[in-house]
């Protein structure tokens, strides 16, 4: 079977059913794409042109929950789906404000089931 085996994630990604959209910027391109889902370790981002794989980039989070600043790494590229994101590093300030993310995005999620 393919796709089987033991997850590496160390947190859960939340489905974004839409809500999330982040500013991103790297050395070769600068865009704002939807978010699918995310995590407090990393998230996949939908664009069209691919990343390479080890590419930094630098997100702004485009939330209701405040400024949410973070550096990732490209870690897969899906064509036609994304991007498999690292975060590396979370703004000291942005850290409260991704965990209230986090806590609407589960909330949503529970809602709705």
């Amino acid at each position: 079977m393919i796709g089987v085996g033991p997850c590496r994630r160390f947190t859960t990604r939340v489905e974004t059913k839409g809500d999330v959209w982040v500013y991103w910027q790297s050395v070769s391109s600068t865009d704002v794409s939807r978010v699918r889902n995310v995590s407090a370790g990393g998230m996949f981002l939908e664009v069209e042109k691919p990343l390479a794989n080890g590419q930094m980039a630098n997100l702004h989070f485009l939330v209701q929950e405040g400024s949410i600043r973070a550096d990732a790494v490209v870690r897969r590229y899906e064509p036609g789906e994304g991007l498999g994101l690292k975060f590396v590093a979370v703004e000291r300030d942005s850290g409260p404000h991704l965990a209230e993310l986090l806590t609407r995005l589960r909330g949503i999620q529970r809602s709705k089931n």
